[in-house]
């Protein structure tokens, strides 16, 4: 499993991704993002599902991009083109992979902004090479482990939040499924663009740099937790055993 994480905000773009890839019991290393960047066309592309499937579409569109990067002048039409490398690949291996019991199953994210984009843009693509545009109602979408990081990124992310807190929000909504997920785990990459400059900005992290945010939230947690208003609970435990706060829920005392 993976976690992919793109957020689209007012001021730009933010590309989460863990690179942890398993295999059975086995673990290793290995990016879930690419970057594509020639002048003003300015693209990142994060995929969740079969590292097979995710190669060959991406070397196939690569391959698209070097020969005819300049005919693509919005972003929708790069990723049409992602989008027919896809099916390629379908038509290519998902019989094979079906006999095998492997689903053909490769999910991405594209974001940026090309030359004659009129703001920046995010793409979700479904393994059937069908896709949609995430917008500011919902301004994120989670690829791959989507269930831990959601409530955080639901209560706590708006299309006009900073990208500065939405990159901390983003971090937090990786933490928590880091924490209960096992396939999920550093190095992160994250990329960042800024709306009109046509420059993506990429790091690399590995747990050391940035553990002492997951460790303050962590502890930050459990304080709130215990602070909670809930005078409820203590007339839950404060209750006559045997006896119910709803008339006719149990016998009635002797």
């Amino acid at each position: 499993m993976s976690f992919c994480l793109g957020m689209k905000v007012a001021g730009g773009l933010i590309g989460i991704a863990d690179s942890r890839v398993t295999s059975g019991t086995e673990h290793s290393t290995a990016r879930k993002v690419s970057i594509h960047q020639n002048g003003r066309h300015s693209m990142f592309v994060m995929t969740s599902g079969l590292r097979s499937v995710r190669d060959k579409a991406l070397t196939y569109f690569e391959e698209v991009i070097q020969e005819s990067d300049r005919e693509f002048d919005k972003l929708y039409k790069a990723v049409n083109a992602f989008a027919e490398q896809i099916r390629r690949a379908a038509k290519e291996d998902k019989h094979a992979l079906e006999e095998s019991g492997l689903p053909f199953n490769l999910h991405a994210l594209v974001g940026g902004q090309l030359e004659n984009d009129a703001e920046h843009k995010l793409y979700l693509l479904y393994p059937q090479a069908n896709w949609v545009e995430i917008g500011a109602g919902t301004p994120y979408y989670i690829i791959g482990e989507t269930g831990y990081g959601k409530p955080l990124l639901d209560r706590a992310l708006r299309y006009e939040t900073p990208m500065e807190l939405a990159l901390k929000i983003g971090y937090l909504a990786f933490d928590a499924t880091r924490t209960s997920a096992t396939d999920v785990d550093f190095p992160l990459d994250i990329v960042v663009y800024r709306r009109d400059t046509f420059a993506l900005v990429e790091h690399c992290y590995e747990r050391e740099a940035l553990i002492s945010t997951s460790d303050w939230w962590q502890e930050q947690l459990r304080l709130l937790v215990d602070q909670a208003p809930a005078k409820w609970i203590d007339e839950v435990f404060s209750r006559t055993p045997g006896r119910s706060a709803r008339p006719g829920t149990y016998p009635p005392a002797p």
